[in-house]
């Protein structure tokens, strides 16, 4: 039987219709238990197994439901924030589009292709992975690309693509890698780090966001190519 994820929003909706609900029940019985008990007094007869509800017991019981209701509210709202919603997003495997419209994207634009959801890079990579930075064992190339994470190693700031030099480079403190994400300037330890990727039998790119593959060392250059024009960060 398949599993049907529920997401943070529809969560808390439940846990408040529930709520009013039980309040809606509480009230009404409490409303109708009263207005029995006030016609019984009024023709003189006892109302069996009932008490009557008195007008500061009522507006009392009121009061502590609607705090009841917001209290549950509250929890709701909070359970929905920090509830955990990976489906499609960042820390799940996501599909980040076909293949051929990504290599498409990537080709006309000179350009790698950037998916903000999943907070990585797309690179078209050519290059021939070396036994430091065995690529390919990790699983982070599929069918020539490569997909990149966008943090700098350094102290995690978003790196830009410079397309004047065609590398990546930190505007934070100037760490630069080259199109593959290997390092090539500045103070990062490493190259940028990777996902591992799959290439689906309908051509969509699954892009594995749950693992972050550590980037190549220091002086790994599988592509040989030196910076195209100046830099974005001087």
């Amino acid at each position: 039987m398949p599993v049907v994820a529920i997401s943070s929003g529809v969560l808390a909706a439940i846990v408040a219709v529930v709520v009013v609900d039980l309040f809606a029940i509480v009230f009404g019985l409490s409303f109708v238990r009263a207005r029995r008990a006030e016609r019984a007094a009024a023709a003189g007869l006892p109302l069996p197994g009932a008490k009557p509800v008195s007008r500061r017991d009522f507006f009392r019981r009121s009061l502590l439901a609607s705090l009841g209701i917001f209290a549950a509210q509250f929890g709701g709202g909070t359970i929905a924030f920090l509830w955990p919603n990976l489906k499609g997003g960042f820390g799940s495997v996501i599909n980040a589009g076909k293949l051929e419209d990504i290599k498409a994207a990537i080709s006309s634009s000179g350009e790698p292709y950037y998916f903000g959801a999943g907070r990585f890079y797309i690179v078209a990579y050519d290059g021939k992975p070396s036994p430091e930075a065995d690529y390919a064992a990790e699983g982070v190339t599929a069918q020539g690309i490569m997909p990149l994470y966008q943090r700098c190693v350094h102290l995690g700031c978003r790196v830009p693509f410079c397309k004047q030099s065609q590398w990546f480079e930190c505007p934070c403190h100037g760490s630069k890698y080259n199109t593959a994400g290997e390092y090539k300037l500045g103070p990062a330890p490493r190259g940028l780090d990777r996902f591992a990727v799959e290439i689906t039998e309908a051509g969509d790119v699954m892009v594995d966001t749950s693992r972050i593959i550590l980037g190549p060392p220091r002086g790994v250059d599988t592509l040989g190519k030196p910076q195209a024009g100046p830099f974005c960060v001087v």
